[in-house]
């Protein structure tokens, strides 16, 4: 349907949910309605619905902050009598009989639901405290009739069990039976024995309790959406007349140029065209050290311009920009769950239905099997229902159903603030069990900014045409290599000449027609297995520290030799590796003399050198056959099969990659290896972490259980030790929160 039929106030959600729906190749058709906020997705063949749900939260946000641009829909557009409308993608007329249509759950804002919640419990404790401690009170004065001190202590269970009671509310009728139903049937259980105190007790602790966990919870997001919040609502346009206009960031498009002035953040991902100045990108890396930005460098969305005026030329949507996808990606990874965290995820229904049962037959076992009164409490023995009440308090798994997602949390939102993004719970807990790590040299353990040192042509005298031809080849490339070549070329003044038939050569250059030529632009092998052959044997190699490219194109034969710096940072982080006993290993395509230079200095266990990427994924699957663990270390772009073959995958220095988004598992925003260093401390750390919560949450189960079995302990200690294992389990995550940066990682 024609753009011009969809109506105004709809325009925004079509315009939005279109651009999901080309997103996600496996939705094929979106059914919307708007005002209920339901939305019915047709799909084929198996899907992860956890991590459409989070996208298409996060396209709503957009929406709703108007972050979307206003560009053609380029779907099918139909609407509804009811004011709802279905969208769909190009197809043919039997592909819809296949389809399957599944309603998905929008998440509401997460942030703002566990602030609002925490403190309502807070209050509702408040409430059951000072009605409890009244009625405590009024029960030590003999004047005061019985059933007053009863009322205060009902009116404190009220309070404390509220928010239990309403979920309890929700589950009974779908069959569900959770932690809250224990507690509310125990707070029942003790009022109608006469311990309304215990009752009171327990259920200001478990509101209290509750209102520490979504404390903890607030305090994560709130952490993780100081990251959303960066993200820019308007942007300067410059128009054709010279004049400027502010829009929203939505309606910028392709190619338009934005300005920024000093202290303002960049709208979009552009590349500067004028001006020079430099980025705080902080908030995308972690790293606080401004970033130059000089005529042809790109700048992302939502880092802030320090002191220079730029103008910049917009690359990408709006929507498609470096903190869009970083924002994507961490929305989905707090809805991916780590192993253990799937295995706690057990103890849902059937682990209430079962300590029901338990607590049931043991209150038989003690009063039939051993003579124990069934409801009086004699000074000697409590009663077999006050026991069996206080097994079900200590044997409810509040702290263990939290000891990991709340580790979890985090640490992705402690990944998050410093540049470190973990693509679900899985990464987290994997990274910890890595024992070999293989990394990309260029770009990796060298700056992989390199920098042409010089050109020699054959004949000599023909340089300029050489580099101009080798800049044509690599007008649209990204490889390090390329990038060095274009921004020689741009200083020399250089212009693109049209390329045909190009095509890339995996892990030997690239080639194309220029006037009906064939040109060349690749590795000595290229030279050595043909005509030309016995040539190249007497043209000497150049020194470890260079690379060299050799540009052919009929009688032109020329050589770019080009540098690499070596980062500083990687021999102590290498060394810290080994000391950890984790093995190291360098995979590269540059030929061995360089390759080996670099290990040398830098410390690495193993090199292998002229490796294309079969090669690289094919030594990768060795390791892993010989028991190994391995974490791959690369650009997220030009070793994605490698990263795909691993353990786990990271992706260095991957702003604005989607490959490396798409594919790895964690990245590594700023193109440092000490980074690296910081994601495993922070994976051991939280892995550390959860065992202790798990060992707090079980330890206490079993100990408490028994007692209580044993009838050793009233009901009010099991209260306090069931509710203080679960504040302290949230606690004990929540330092994750505070851990140094990846700058001090390596000294701590």
């Amino acid at each position: 349907m024609e753009d011009s039929k969809i109506p105004k106030d709809s325009r925004d959600w079509v315009v939005g949910l279109a651009a999901f729906l080309n997103e996600n190749a496996e939705v094929e058709a979106l059914r919307v309605d708007a005002s209920h906020r339901k939305f019915v997705v047709a799909t084929l063949g198996e899907v992860d619905l956890q991590r459409l749900e989070a996208r298409l939260t996060e396209t709503l946000r957009l929406i709703e902050k108007s972050s979307i641009g206003s560009g053609p829909v380029g779907v099918g557009f139909e609407s509804q009598e009811d004011g709802a409308f279905e969208l769909k993608k190009p197809t043919c007329l039997t592909a819809p009989i296949l389809w399957r249509w599944r309603e998905l759950e929008i998440l509401e804002s997460e942030e703002e639901e566990s602030g609002e919640e925490w403190r309502l419990l807070a209050v509702l404790a408040g409430a059951c405290a000072v009605l409890g401690l009244s009625g405590w009170a009024l029960s030590s004065v003999a004047s005061v009739p019985a059933w007053i001190p009863i009322l205060f202590f009902v009116g404190a269970m009220f309070a404390g069990g509220w928010d239990a009671l309403v979920d309890v509310r929700e589950g009974l009728p779908k069959g569900e039976l959770d932690i809250h139903f224990l507690m509310l049937a125990v707070a029942l259980g003790a009022s109608l024995i006469g311990a309304y105190a215990e009752g009171a007790l327990l259920l200001f602790l478990f509101s209290f309790s509750g209102a520490l966990e979504h404390f903890a919870l607030y305090r994560t997001r709130r952490e993780i959406n100081s990251l959303f919040d960066a993200a820019p609502k308007v942007a300067l346009l410059r128009l054709k007349d010279g004049g400027e206009k502010e829009v929203p960031v939505g309606s910028v498009v392709v190619g338009d140029v934005v300005v920024v002035r000093p202290g303002g953040q960049f709208p979009v991902d552009a590349e500067v065209v004028s001006g020079k100045s430099a980025a705080d990108e902080s908030n995308l890396t972690g790293e606080a050290n401004p970033v130059p930005k000089l005529k042809g460098d790109t700048v992302f969305s939502g880092t802030i311009n320090l002191w220079g005026a730029v103008e910049a030329r917009t690359l990408r949507p709006v929507g498609e920009s470096a903190l869009q996808k970083v924002i994507r990606l961490i929305r989905e990874a707090q809805h991916l769950k780590a192993p253990s965290q799937r295995f706690t995820d057990q103890f849902g229904t059937r682990y209430t239905v079962g300590i029901l049962g338990l607590t049931a037959l043991m209150f038989f076992v003690w009063w039939l099997g051993f003579g124990i009164h069934p409801f009086l409490n004699t000074e000697n023995s409590f009663s077999a229902f006050y026991r069996a009440m206080t097994l079900l308090v200590v044997a409810s798994p509040c702290a263990l159903v939290l000891s990991i997602p709340s580790a979890i949390l985090a640490a992705i939102a402690w990944g998050a603030r410093h540049g470190i993004l973990f693509r679900g719970g899985a990464a987290i807990e994997k990274l910890a069990e890595v024992d070999l790590v293989a990394l990309d040299k260029t770009g990796t353990l060298t700056t992989g900014e390199m920098e042409v040192d010089s050109v020699e042509s054959f004949p000599a005298g023909r340089e300029d045409e050489a580099i101009q031809l080798a800049y044509s080849l690599e007008a649209h490339g990204s490889h390090p290599i390329g990038r060095a070549i274009k921004k020689y070329a741009k200083q020399l003044g250089l212009k693109v000449e049209a390329v045909e038939e190009f095509k890339a050569m995996s892990g030997q250059g690239v080639q194309g027609r220029l006037d009906d030529t064939l040109c060349v632009l690749g590795r000595r092998e290229l030279l050595e297995s043909g005509p030309l052959a016995d040539w190249i044997k007497d043209v000497p190699e150049p020194e470890q520290h260079f690379v060299e490219n050799w540009m052919l194109k009929g009688d032109l034969i020329a050589r770019i030799l080009l540098k690499d710096q070596i980062r500083t940072e990687s021999k102590p982080i290498l060394a810290r590796l080994k000391q950890m006993g984790i093995r190291t290993v360098m995979l590269t395509g540059d030929r061995r003399g360089a390759a080996e230079s670099v290990g040398e200095v830098i410390g690495i266990d193993v090199v292998r050198s002229g490796l294309s990427p079969e090669d690289k994924v094919s030594a990768i699957r060795g390791y892993a056959n010989e028991g190994y663990k391995v974490a791959m270390v690369g650009d997220g772009v030009n070793d994605a099969p490698c990263l795909a073959a691993a353990y786990v995958s990271v992706a260095m220095g991957a702003r604005g990659s989607d490959a490396a988004l798409e594919q790895s598992e964690v990245v590594l925003m700023e193109d440092r290896i000490d980074n690296f260093m910081a994601a495993t401390d922070l994976s051991n750390r939280a892995r550390r972490i959860i065992r202790q919560n798990l060992s707090i949450a079980l330890g206490t189960v079993v100990l408490m259980a028994t007692a209580a079995i044993f009838g050793w302990i009233p009901l009010s200690i099991g209260v306090f030790a069931h509710e203080g294992s679960t504040v302290v389990v949230c606690l004990n995550s929540l330092r994750l929160l505070f851990a140094k940066g990846p700058a001090k990682a390596m000294i701590s």
